[in-house]
């Protein structure tokens, strides 16, 4: 389940937003800012384990203002849009990749996720798709410098040759050689104070050689975190008694996670390529949390997390690729708790672990046929094993004795799960002279876990229009499926907010199956108008339900019967002269969720809601090179299974001063300036009533960036370089 955050202070946002819009006269880019990350929450059992174009220049002369053309920033190529993300985040105080992939027009950021008009989306690197999960695919994306980008490909309906369903975005880093040899690096450094402190430090290193290039990364995350929350429940039980629960809860921590990185690519001949990429990370999480009021409760939590992928890929020239990976994750915590509510008690001290072993290897062919044909097909095969555990001791018995027995404490888990997928795929695509491309496939997949066992099968067309340079027009249609989380299926009860809160696992959780139908129109490259529809069998989060069997509320991932989400979305850019540069998005969603056997209160519930981003980049000076970039978001209200979701919105500040020749760029910020980025996630359906209030806090930082290098060794003997890109 996710939680929205808290809006208040709302006539100082709107205030500032008018004022945002104002200085930007008839300014506004597309936009790509996340619009949800600062306004949820996002609360689930595996947390608690881990703890968690070239054109060129022209000028129009409008009335009273004078708009100047730039080379745009996005081209299409066979069912895909390309971005020049560097020249899109180049005014911007973008640090990382993660960040970068946010500026993209569509992209926006719902439950701590990256969303791509308003569904998921699966971001890969140099076209290679990972097993990692997506939480740990994201802290990758966040050490990964945003100078590294070369450029970005977004495709709303992935064909299957890329081993990915559904929308996609790749993420194309700078490598070059045949040449001489080079090396490059940056250092980069921050601190942020919200409520506590945070800090980052970052290197970076690049070799680009002949035939040989490499890249190294490392990382280091830390601080300290703090929070408030204020619950209001009113719960009802079957026996007809109302219990009001008020309680005020506050948590500090602490946290360290190291991410490292190697890449290397060895070219034996034009096109024909060996690389080899490792990502790894540890962490370490340590909380403390107190509950006052109709509960009291203490609870100490600590985690490690131990991160190892390495991918091997083998690419030749005559369209033939193979690749294995390995993906291994291990995650001991372990928690102590003591609670009483009305004449209830909980003492016991806890141990789990997830250790996840995952294999996946894939051989794909290519071929083109002449004429404007290509032909492809492939298979992919991937396995993961789960073992998986969680302990109880009860703190009242003897040190050390297990138990599962006592009253109020559940029973001990562990498992070993294993998962299958076999899938093969084929397609073609047929571009029909300069203007018409068509792009289509099938993929047929096994799954196969201890409770499911089934074939499926996900068909995807694309199909491209130009009618004119800069004009584009594209029909996508596809399918896909998405897997629940491996924590989220285990038969397991975990505790949160001091006991009161359960976190149940669902051994039954069904992947949910999505179909996608999507128009979208590229004007004069620049400008991004697109709508789309969505149905989604089986979709599931992880939602609240009050019990009415006992004074608990139970968090637990749940298949709906669907969802459906009909949209339209605009990203609109515009410069005036030379001294601003703005960004508009507009999104407007019909959301419509139904449950049948939602416990005893089955739902079917629909709701229009809105999204604006407004970003605003002033050049104040260009020697020195002097920046300032104000952002707006605001958003309707919304609505998750039964959660009813109120406005919300925030204002951003940052100013950017590059020297050095460009070498150095130093960043100071401000995010939710007037605290209004969370709000109240609340509760008011049948029987069931609770309002959850977080606290919030805004974020002032300062960071800097150095990058060197860019020297070349001297050339050797001179080598043949001929059949090399």
């Amino acid at each position: 389940m996710s939680y929205l955050k808290q809006m208040n202070m709302k006539s100082y946002y709107y205030l500032s937003l008018m004022l945002c819009a104002l200085s930007a006269g008839v300014s506004a880019q597309e936009i790509t800012k996340s619009t949800d990350v600062e306004s949820e929450r996002t609360l689930s059992a595996d947390s608690i384990i881990t703890q968690d174009k070239q054109l060129d220049s022209l000028y129009q002369s409008l009335p009273e203002v004078m708009i100047t053309g730039q080379r745009p920033i996005v081209k299409a190529e066979q069912g895909k849009l390309v971005y020049d993300l560097p020249r899109l985040i180049g005014n911007l105080p973008v640090d990382n990749a993660y960040d970068a992939v946010k500026e993209l027009p569509g992209v926006t950021e719902m439950n701590g996720g990256l969303m791509l008009a308003g569904q998921g989306v699966t971001v890969i690197l140099d076209g290679k798709v990972t097993t990692m999960s997506t939480e740990q695919l994201y802290s990758l994306l966040k050490s990964i410098p945003s100078s590294r980008i070369e450029k970005a490909e977004v495709m709303y309906n992935a064909p299957a040759r890329y081993q990915v369903r559904g929308a996609l975005i790749n993420i194309t880093l700078k490598q070059s050689t045949g040449g001489p040899s080079s090396w490059q690096g940056e250092l980069y450094g921050k601190y942020n104070q919200k409520h506590y402190e945070g800090f980052n430090e970052r290197a970076s290193l690049i070799y680009n050689g002949n035939k040989f290039s490499a890249d190294f990364l490392y990382s280091h995350n830390h601080g300290r975190g703090y929070s408030l929350t204020d619950k209001e429940a009113m719960h009802s039980l079957a026996d007809g008694s109302v219990h009001h629960i008020t309680t005020d809860e506050m948590g500090r921590s602490r946290s360290h996670t190291h991410s490292f990185r190697v890449g290397t690519d060895y070219n034996i001949a034009k096109d024909h390529q060996l690389s080899f990429v490792y990502n790894g990370s540890y962490s370490t999480h340590h909380s403390l949390m107190d509950i006052y009021g109709t509960q009291q409760s203490n609870t100490r939590s600590n985690s490690t997390d131990w991160l190892h992928n390495g991918r091997l890929d083998y690419r030749t020239p005559f369209g033939l690729k193979a690749g294995a990976e390995l993906t291994y994750y291990r995650s001991p915590s372990d928690q102590l708790l003591h609670s009483s509510m009305q004449d209830e008690e909980l003492a016991f001290y806890t141990e789990d672990c997830q250790r996840i072993n995952r294999w996946k290897f894939f051989l794909a062919q290519e071929h083109n046929l002449g004429r404007g044909w290509g032909l492809n097909y492939g298979a992919v095969y991937t396995t993961s094993i789960d073992h998986s555990y969680q302990y109880y001791y009860d703190t009242e018995k003897d040190a050390g004795t297990k138990t599962g027995v006592s009253t109020g404490i559940p029973d001990n888990m562990q498992s070993r799960r294993r998962e299958q997928t076999l899938n093969f795929y084929a397609g073609f695509n047929k571009s029909f002279g300069d203007k018409l491309s068509l792009d289509a496939s099938l993929a047929v997949e096994h799954y196969k876990t201890p409770v499911w066992n089934q074939w499926d099968w996900y068909p995807t067309i694309n199909l491209s229009y130009m009618p004119a340079p800069g004009y584009v027009w594209q029909l996508a249609l596809s399918s896909d499926k998405d897997y629940p989380d491996y924590w989220a299926v285990q038969d397991a009860i975990s505790y949160l907010g001091g006991g009161y809160s359960e976190i149940h696992g669902n051994p039954f959780l069904k992947p949910a199956q999505e179909y996608q139908l999507q128009l979208t129109h590229i004007l004069k490259s620049k400008y991004i108008f697109s709508a789309w529809f969505a149905h989604t069998k089986d979709y599931s989060t992880q939602t609240l339900y009050q019990s009415s069997e006992r004074l608990v509320e139970i968090y637990k991932h749940l298949n709906f019967n669907y969802q459906q989400q009909a949209g339209v979305q605009a990203s609109i850019p515009f410069d005036i002269k030379q001294w601003l540069n703005s960004r508009l998005a507009l999104i407007g969603v019909w959301h419509h969720e139904k449950d049948d056997d939602f416990w005893d209160i089955p739902f079917n519930r629909n709701i229009c809601y809105g999204i604006a981003v407004l970003t605003n980049t002033f050049t104040l000076s260009k020697k020195p090179d002097l920046k300032l970039t104000l952002t707006g978001m605001a958003r309707s209200k919304a609505t998750q299974g039964i959660y009813d979701l109120p406005s919300s919105g925030y204002v951003n500040a940052a100013l950017r001063y590059g020297f050095a020749k460009g070498k150095a760029i130093l960043n100071l910020y401000c995010n939710d300036i007037f605290e209004t980025g969370q709000i109240k996630p609340r509760i008011r359906f049948g029987t069931q009533n609770v309002t959850n209030d977080y606290a919030c806090f805004r974020e002032i930082g300062v960071s800097f960036t150095y990058k060197f290098g860019g020297y070349r060794e001297k050339k050797r003997e001179e080598v043949d370089t001929s059949r090399f890109k």
